[in-house]
């Protein structure tokens, strides 16, 4: 909109004289740099060379993104040369918070798990490009993705209307993607003379006798019965369905429905939720859990499950991950009150934020045709799985498969750290589609589509899964005042009722605190988006 008026003709002059320099709505910002001529559709996107700069998160530290093959063999392709600014994943928030409040943030983000808030608080500050008009001119196959599901696009909309980020997508259709239990070591449980285990509280005594009956034969108590190493999230979601929790799936983790009702309740306020920490309580106490399991890093507890002294893990298939052999899917287990189901499910939409584009872009254009390719055929393909000869070759059916180098790498290396010697997505960070078709990371295994079978009949129905809400601008801005602080407050509780270093006679004044930090008006807003999500249906 016109901030003042031009009332000689030569000052409208002027200003016709001055949009005819700048770009229309969905090309390059005048003022920021040359602007190049981008190609619509082909390789290379631009015929002159351009230079870029981004911030990219990694699993591996040792991983050099300015020399790695992804990038060199697609820069050749594109004309775009990306001068990469990387942070390992265990550190990004910190670091991507503080470029972004200093003011000191690239031209894009990749791999950067941006927060719905944020987008939302950067967007309406300028800083992250709302990408609608790129998408509709230079996205063909995201808006394809778009177009053929829906609840994505509406997921990604902020609730002014804009698209700030590209996210990652897991194909409804790829069920190990979408639910997978832990694995347990099935001769630890040939040793202890026990079967799998249907039910919470035989999981429990499976554990028990990992701790107690030397399963490994080795003659030291050095089992851990049940290890994870990415927080103490994993094991809550595997048990989230057995203590009747998340009837409608994971996309508002905090939200589900009063049983026979479309009100929603507080999950975390819950008395199936104290009764769900209080069964963690105890395995953790009695030493059935890994006690480091609230500190530990990912890469840490890789290398102490590779040892093969773990009964269950919370992790994706152990012998693509690991190199361990013998472990098979847990059962969904039925809980204290006959519950069983599994419930941490998504719609397939992931982290929204996972490509960003900043104002100090200098060809936007360019960028949104760079980041499209990887949602098509062909860059899904290299995306993961690399290049011909390199790191795949074609079965004689014309599909790609590893190399011997990458499944069974001479150097001991296991899948991910062999193939990230090519690649970037080990560590689940980028935005992208993944298709069975072209992912063989852990979840593509014949084990893991094992496991997702198993768990599938429990699984909570597509239809009853309800989409991330969508709140209005005012909205969006009382939920992320509130529920900033509000999360905060019950990790820091959830830890300390599991390890006991807070006790359930607190459980009331726990309670109090949330409804005094705004739970009570954070239900109320939920609510209203949910009644308007069903009207607008």
């Amino acid at each position: 909109m016109e901030k003042r008026r031009y009332a000689s003709a030569a000052a409208a002059l002027l200003l016709a004289a001055s949009l005819l320099g700048a770009c229309s709505k969905g090309d390059s910002k005048d003022g920021e740099g040359p602007v190049v001529k981008v190609n619509e559709t082909g390789m290379p996107i631009v015929d002159e060379k351009i230079q870029v700069e981004g911030f990219g998160a990694k699993r591996f530290a040792s991983q050099d993104w300015d020399n790695l093959m992804l990038w060199d063999e697609y820069e050749k392709m594109t004309n775009i040369e990306v001068k990469w600014h990387t942070v390992a994943t265990e550190v990004l928030a910190e670091k991507r918070n503080l470029e972004l409040s200093a003011g000191n943030y690239p031209e894009f983000y990749f791999a950067a798990a941006i927060p719905k808030a944020d987008l939302i608080k950067y967007g309406r500050q300028g800083v992250f490009l709302p990408l609608n008009d790129y998408i509709e001119k230079y996205a063909p196959n995201f808006k394809a993705i778009l177009e053929q599901y829906p609840s994505i696009k509406a997921g990604i909309t902020m609730a002014d209307g804009n698209i700030y980020g590209f996210p990652a997508i897991y194909d409804p259709e790829f069920d190990a993607l979408r639910a997978g239990t832990p694995w347990i070591l099935q001769e630890w449980l040939d040793n202890v003379g026990m079967k799998e285990p249907e039910t919470t509280e035989e999981l429990y005594q499976v554990l028990k006798a990992f701790k107690e009956q030397d399963p490994n034969g080795n003659g030291i108590a050095d089992e851990i019965p049940w290890g994870g190493g990415d927080g103490i999230n994993a094991f809550i979601d595997f048990l989230r369905g057995s203590f009747g929790l998340n009837k409608q799936g994971r996309m508002n983790i905090n939200l589900d429905f009063k049983e026979g009702t479309e009100t929603f309740r507080f999950v975390p306020a819950t008395d199936e939720y104290k009764e769900l920490l209080k069964y963690l309580n105890k395995l953790y106490t009695e030493g059935l859990i890994n006690q480091d399991v609230f500190t530990t890093t990912g890469l840490e507890f890789t290398t102490l499950a590779s040892k093969g002294n773990i009964g269950v893990l919370s992790e994706i298939d152990p012998k693509t991950l690991m190199k361990l052999d013998g472990y098979v899917g847990l059962p969904v287990l039925e809980g204290p009150t006959g519950e069983r189901a599994y419930n941490a499910v998504s719609t397939g939409l992931g982290n929204m934020g996972m490509f960003v584009l900043t104002e100090k872009a200098k060809n936007p254009e360019a960028m949104v045709r760079w980041m499209d390719h990887f949602y098509g055929e062909e860059g899904n393909k290299m995306f993961f799985m690399g290049f011909e000869g390199v790191t795949y070759e074609n079965d004689e059916n014309g599909n790609p498969q590893y190399m011997e180098n990458i499944t069974n790498n001479p150097d001991g290396l296991n899948l991910d750290q062999a193939i990230s010697e090519y690649l970037t997505w080990p560590g689940g960070y980028y935005p992208g589609i993944v298709r069975q078709k072209f992912f063989q990371g852990a979840e593509g295994t014949k084990a893991s589509a094992e496991n997702a079978a198993k768990a599938k009949p429990f699984r909570v129905k597509d239809e009853d899964i309800i989409p991330g809400l969508n709140y209005t601008m005012d909205e969006q801005d009382q939920v992320s005042s509130i529920m900033t602080d509000i999360q905060t407050y019950i990790d820091e509780m959830t830890a300390g009722f599991i390890t006991g270093r807070k006790s359930f006679d607190e459980w009331g004044s726990y309670i109090d605190e949330m409804n005094k930090m705004g739970a009570q008006t954070y239900l109320e807003i939920s609510q209203q988006a949910y009644d308007r999500m069903k009207v607008e249906k």
